[in-house]
């Protein structure tokens, strides 16, 4: 038994996109199948979505399954990417995205996908980080970084290069360091000269390096505003994928900005009612 799926990416950052109504008894199972790059399809996840065509804008309740099978609750180019599948199929311009995170609104403007990304966090408990206050510039497992929840958790390390960091030594020990209970991205960044910064992200649930992650870019964004390493707004951050823009409003609430593609349509094997 197969179902129909979407290939979709932002930036290099690529999910397959299946219907949530499709019958797939072990999502997890699929997700860590489909996802691998040498025996699936490849992606770094997989989009379960439900279009609801009845409000104005069209809904979308998004439910990613990871690589390793877990459920993250946030993604920033995963939800653009729901963002353009649902407004290929309503032919609208605007879509409001449900996750986990809270329910957010995606705007298509001159091409690109805008997803607002609610209101990054510095609380401890939030994040979560087992410390006792806001963690800035801090050690961690030798890498000194700052931490913030942006959707998801990020521990970000400011560097002179980040094409001279070995991110899968350096990264790993900090993802799963016991001071994050349920673990966190690890990203690094580094100033391009012009107010915007170059990203490399450790993925948790991919458990390796993607070419782009959204909510890194948005956690480099404003922990870079917060440290004083820019006044730039939108502040441009560039992982190995494309160009994103990260903005905020007059509330400290961020926006990402950048491109999606329809890569291509396929098919998916699951197992029917027969094999269970």
């Amino acid at each position: 038994m197969s179902v129909p799926f979407q290939k979709y990416h932002g930036t290099g950052n690529d999910f397959l996109i299946i219907h949530a109504d499709e019958y797939v008894p072990d999502r997890s199972a699929l997700a860590e199948r489909e996802c691998d790059r040498a025996e699936g399809v490849g992606a770094d996840g997989i989009l379960f979505l439900a279009l609801e065509e009845q409000f104005s804008p069209p809904r979308v309740v998004m439910t990613l399954v990871q690589p390793d099978g877990s459920t993250a609750p946030m993604c920033g180019n995963g939800a653009r990417c729901a963002a353009e599948w649902a407004m290929d199929r309503t032919g609208t311009e605007s879509v409001m995205i449900d996750t986990q995170s809270g329910t957010l609104r995606a705007d298509r403007t001159d091409g690109d996908i805008t997803i607002e990304m609610g209101s990054p966090t510095f609380d401890p408990d939030k994040i979560p980080v087992d410390a006792d206050e806001q963690v800035f510039e801090t050690a961690i497992e030798g890498l000194e970084v700052t931490v913030v929840n942006t959707g998801v958790p990020h521990a970000v390390a400011f560097v002179d290069d980040v094409e001279d960091v070995d991110l899968e030594e350096i990264a790993p020990p900090v993802r799963y360091a016991d001071d994050f209970p349920r673990g966190t991205n690890v990203c690094v960044a580094s100033p391009d000269g012009s107010g915007g910064f170059d990203q490399r992200t450790y993925e948790r649930g991919v458990e390796g390096e993607t070419d782009s992650c959204g909510t890194g870019a948005v956690a480099i964004a404003v922990i870079a505003r917060r440290l004083g390493h820019t006044d730039a707004d939108p502040v441009a951050v560039k992982p190995p994928g494309g160009d994103l823009q990260v903005s905020f409003n007059e509330r400290g609430h961020a926006t990402l900005t950048g491109p999606v593609e329809h890569e291509f349509d396929g098919e998916v094997t699951v197992e029917s009612p027969a094999e269970l």
